[in-house]
Protein backbone atom coordinates (compact mmCIF):
# COMPACT_ATOMS: atom_id res chain seq x y z
CA UNK A 1 0.00 0.00 0.00
CA UNK A 2 1.62 3.37 -0.94
CA UNK A 3 2.28 6.30 1.69
CA UNK A 4 -0.47 8.81 0.71
CA UNK A 5 -0.54 12.27 2.09
CA UNK A 6 -2.13 15.53 1.78
CA UNK A 7 -0.65 18.94 2.26
CA UNK A 8 -3.65 21.69 2.28
CA UNK A 9 -3.38 24.91 1.84
CA UNK A 10 -4.99 28.17 0.15
CA UNK A 11 -1.74 29.17 -1.19
CA UNK A 12 -2.68 32.43 -2.19
CA UNK A 13 0.24 32.68 -3.45
CA UNK A 14 2.71 29.62 -3.26
CA UNK A 15 5.85 30.70 -1.23
CA UNK A 16 9.21 29.59 -1.53
CA UNK A 17 8.35 28.02 2.22
CA UNK A 18 5.36 26.10 0.83
CA UNK A 19 7.94 24.69 -1.81
CA UNK A 20 9.75 23.81 0.93
CA UNK A 21 7.57 21.60 2.97
CA UNK A 22 6.12 20.38 -0.42
CA UNK A 23 9.88 19.07 -1.72
CA UNK A 24 10.57 17.65 1.54
CA UNK A 25 7.67 15.62 2.51
CA UNK A 26 7.47 13.95 -1.22
CA UNK A 27 10.20 12.37 0.05
CA UNK A 28 8.65 10.94 2.98
CA UNK A 29 5.47 10.03 0.81
CA UNK A 30 4.98 8.21 -1.96
CA UNK A 31 2.52 10.16 -3.11
CA UNK A 32 1.45 13.73 -1.95
CA UNK A 33 -1.35 15.56 -3.22
CA UNK A 34 -1.07 19.23 -2.58
CA UNK A 35 -4.51 20.22 -2.19
CA UNK A 36 -5.60 23.73 -3.23
CA UNK A 37 -8.23 24.49 -0.91
CA UNK A 38 -11.37 26.81 -1.82
CA UNK A 39 -12.57 28.88 1.56
CA UNK A 40 -15.88 29.79 1.43
CA UNK A 41 -14.97 31.80 4.61
CA UNK A 42 -12.19 33.56 3.17
CA UNK A 43 -11.79 36.30 0.27
CA UNK A 44 -8.35 34.95 -1.56
CA UNK A 45 -6.83 37.46 -4.03
CA UNK A 46 -5.96 35.18 -6.87
CA UNK A 47 -8.54 32.85 -7.86
CA UNK A 48 -8.77 29.23 -7.44
CA UNK A 49 -8.11 28.61 -10.80
CA UNK A 50 -4.77 31.02 -10.67
CA UNK A 51 -3.60 29.44 -7.48
CA UNK A 52 -3.64 25.82 -8.67
CA UNK A 53 -2.08 26.76 -11.88
CA UNK A 54 0.72 28.73 -10.36
CA UNK A 55 1.22 25.65 -7.46
CA UNK A 56 1.36 23.39 -10.85
CA UNK A 57 3.59 25.56 -12.69
CA UNK A 58 6.11 25.66 -9.68
CA UNK A 59 5.27 21.69 -7.73
CA UNK A 60 3.85 19.75 -10.93
CA UNK A 61 6.78 18.38 -12.23
CA UNK A 62 8.25 17.28 -8.31
CA UNK A 63 8.25 13.49 -8.61
CA UNK A 64 5.28 12.04 -6.69
CA UNK A 65 3.58 15.13 -6.41
CA UNK A 66 -0.11 16.12 -7.95
CA UNK A 67 -1.96 19.31 -7.35
CA UNK A 68 -5.74 19.19 -6.91
CA UNK A 69 -8.24 21.76 -5.48
CA UNK A 70 -10.78 21.39 -2.97
CA UNK A 71 -13.54 22.83 -1.00
CA UNK A 72 -15.35 21.18 2.69
CA UNK A 73 -13.79 18.99 4.83
CA UNK A 74 -10.58 18.30 5.12
CA UNK A 75 -10.88 14.87 6.74
CA UNK A 76 -13.01 13.78 3.97
CA UNK A 77 -11.57 14.84 1.44
CA UNK A 78 -8.29 13.16 2.60
CA UNK A 79 -10.76 10.01 3.67
CA UNK A 80 -11.99 10.20 -0.77
CA UNK A 81 -7.98 10.79 -1.54
CA UNK A 82 -7.30 7.35 0.20
CA UNK A 83 -4.79 9.18 2.52
CA UNK A 84 -4.63 8.78 5.98
CA UNK A 85 -1.91 11.73 6.53
CA UNK A 86 -1.94 15.25 6.26
CA UNK A 87 1.21 17.58 6.08
CA UNK A 88 1.32 20.85 8.24
CA UNK A 89 3.95 23.66 8.06
CA UNK A 90 4.63 25.40 10.70
CA UNK A 91 7.40 29.04 10.86
CA UNK A 92 6.85 29.41 14.38
CA UNK A 93 5.13 29.12 17.92
CA UNK A 94 2.47 31.14 17.09
CA UNK A 95 1.41 28.60 14.25
CA UNK A 96 1.61 25.97 16.60
CA UNK A 97 -1.13 26.77 18.35
CA UNK A 98 -3.38 27.06 16.00
CA UNK A 99 -2.52 24.39 13.91
CA UNK A 100 -2.21 22.02 17.09
CA UNK A 101 -6.20 23.02 17.97
CA UNK A 102 -6.84 22.40 14.04
CA UNK A 103 -5.45 18.71 14.70
CA UNK A 104 -7.05 17.27 17.67
CA UNK A 105 -10.10 18.76 15.51
CA UNK A 106 -9.17 16.46 12.50
CA UNK A 107 -8.16 14.06 14.71
CA UNK A 108 -11.77 14.17 16.38
CA UNK A 109 -13.73 13.88 12.92
CA UNK A 110 -11.37 11.04 11.81
CA UNK A 111 -9.54 9.23 14.38
CA UNK A 112 -7.73 7.68 11.86
CA UNK A 113 -5.82 10.55 10.37
CA UNK A 114 -2.28 11.28 11.10
CA UNK A 115 -1.46 14.99 10.82
CA UNK A 116 2.29 15.45 10.55
CA UNK A 117 3.89 18.88 10.72
CA UNK A 118 7.25 19.83 9.28
CA UNK A 119 9.25 22.73 10.39
CA UNK A 120 10.06 25.18 7.53
CA UNK A 121 13.64 25.66 6.75
CA UNK A 122 15.31 28.68 8.88
CA UNK A 123 15.46 30.69 5.85
CA UNK A 124 11.53 30.97 5.37
CA UNK A 125 10.19 31.40 8.87
CA UNK A 126 9.52 34.43 8.51
CA UNK A 127 7.69 34.53 5.37
CA UNK A 128 3.66 34.26 4.41
CA UNK A 129 1.75 34.68 1.70
CA UNK A 130 -0.27 37.52 3.03
CA UNK A 131 3.31 39.48 3.68
CA UNK A 132 4.17 38.57 -0.22
CA UNK A 133 0.96 40.05 -1.36
CA UNK A 134 1.43 43.23 0.39
CA UNK A 135 5.43 43.73 -0.51
CA UNK A 136 4.15 42.95 -4.19
CA UNK A 137 1.02 45.36 -4.43
CA UNK A 138 3.46 48.12 -2.81
CA UNK A 139 5.78 47.98 -5.88
CA UNK A 140 8.55 46.05 -3.96
CA UNK A 141 10.96 43.61 -4.75
CA UNK A 142 9.79 39.90 -3.83
CA UNK A 143 12.88 38.03 -4.94
CA UNK A 144 13.90 34.89 -3.22
CA UNK A 145 10.35 35.41 -1.61
CA UNK A 146 8.25 32.94 -4.14
CA UNK A 147 9.27 30.95 -7.32
CA UNK A 148 9.89 32.68 -10.14
CA UNK A 149 6.49 32.18 -12.27
CA UNK A 150 4.72 33.17 -9.47
CA UNK A 151 6.76 36.91 -9.10
CA UNK A 152 6.24 36.98 -12.74
CA UNK A 153 2.66 36.68 -12.34
CA UNK A 154 2.30 38.83 -9.72
CA UNK A 155 4.05 41.76 -11.01
CA UNK A 156 1.43 41.25 -13.63
CA UNK A 157 -1.45 41.44 -11.78
CA UNK A 158 -0.49 44.00 -9.26
CA UNK A 159 0.71 46.62 -12.61
CA UNK A 160 -3.51 45.66 -13.91
CA UNK A 161 -2.61 43.13 -16.50
CA UNK A 162 -5.55 40.90 -15.22
CA UNK A 163 -8.95 42.58 -15.41
CA UNK A 164 -10.76 41.54 -12.48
Amino acid sequence: MKRRAVYPGSFDPVTNGHLDIIKRASLIFDELIVAVFNNPNKTPTFSLEERVSLMEKVAGDIPGVSIDAFSGLLNEYAEQKEARNVIRGLRALSDFEKEFQQALMYKKLNPELEIMFLMTSQEYGFLSSSMVKEIASLGGCIDGLVPLPVKEFMIDFYRGKFPR
